[in-house]
């Protein structure tokens, strides 16, 4: 094999490794902002409250 086509070889996998990577970690890190996102917080709130107001009325 030509060792130029090696290189470009590896050149071209390395490229990608780093890609799939890069996108991995972005998403790993928007996953763990978007649990501790303050919308996310709202909406278990509001179920609470409506579980609230519910049983309040069954009272």
């Amino acid at each position: 094999m030509n060792v130029a086509l090696i290189h470009d070889r590896l050149h071209i996998k390395t490229f990608w490794e780093k890609r799939i990577n890069t996108q991995c970690q972005n998403a790993d890190s928007e996953e763990q902002r978007m649990n501790k996102s303050a919308l996310k917080l709202r909406g278990e709130w509001l179920v609470r409250l409506e579980n609230r107001t519910k049983h309040l009325k069954s009272l």
